[in-house]
Parts: C-alpha cells; structure tokens; sequence
C-alpha cells in the first residue's frame, strides 16, 4: 500500500479484522475460532478460546495453537498499524513458554515495536483474561516476530 499523504490510515476495526482474518486464512487457522478483542494502531487484541480439541496431554492448551494463534494476531497488528490488509510474510518467531495454560481462554496481545516500509517487529504476550479471583494473571507465553511487508 503506497501513502502519498502524510495523514494516518483509518482506524481498522475488530470487525473489519475479523474480514481480513476470514478472507486471508486457512480454514485449519479459521478453527481456531479466534475472535479480535481490539485494534489499534500499536496493538491488537484476539482471543483464542478454550477447546478441548487444543489441549495435549494431560489437559494443556498445546503451544501449536498459541503460535498459530499470535502468528495471526502478528498479521492482524500490522494490518491495523497500516490501515489496511497487504501480502506479508513471517520472517521468524521466537515463543517462550512460561506456564501452563489449562481450560481457560487466552488473551494473544500483539504490539507492534517497529513498523518500517518492508519489515515489522511485534512483541507479543499470551495471557489468561483476569478473572474475580485472579484479576492479573501472568503472561503464559511470550513471542516476538518479524514481519516480511510485501505489498
């Protein structure tokens, strides 16, 4: 997307990301049932809910679906930065995994670090939403990743 004004884009709603994310991804990405939070500028908010169909052994949301699941959040972050949707490409993901994460949703936050013309960082925290009994609870991962800008 080439900007030939200084003006900043148009905000990109979680509606109009949610577009973005059922037009540009695989049906496998799709069952994730992800559902956009919020978007900003800086930052973007999904949720990947709880599923038994995500857990491994033992219980635990398996670390396949909360990679999938910020890798996209990554894409949904840059769009909202940009204003729009462009072809773009992961260039590298790093995940720590901090706790276990079981029968709970998580809240996948992606902030965008640097947004430059053929490249993007995000930071990304993977955390359980705050419940009454537990109103802060802790990342359960932490990715960061770089972003091919395509378009």
């Amino acid at each position: 997307m080439l900007m030939t004004t200084n003006q900043p884009p148009e905000p990109l709603t979680p509606a109009k990301a949610t577009e973005i994310l059922h037009a540009n991804f695989a049906p496998w990405i799709l069952a994730l049932n992800l559902t956009v939070e919020q978007t900003t500028p800086t930052h973007t908010t999904v949720r990947l809910p709880w599923s038994p169909s995500l857990a491994r052994e033992g219980g635990t949301l398996c670390g396949q679906a909360l990679m999938a699941a910020a890798d996209t959040t990554t894409v949904l972050a840059i769009s909202a930065a940009r204003g729009a949707f462009c072809p773009m490409t992961t260039v590298q993901q790093n995940t720590t995994f901090q706790r276990p994460i079981q029968e709970k949703d998580v809240l996948i936050t992606a902030h965008i670090t640097k947004l430059g013309r053929t490249l993007a960082f995000t930071d990304i925290t993977m955390t359980p939403p705050p419940t009454p009994g537990d109103p802060q609870s802790p990342p359960a991962a932490h990715a960061t990743t770089v972003y091919a800008i395509l378009g």
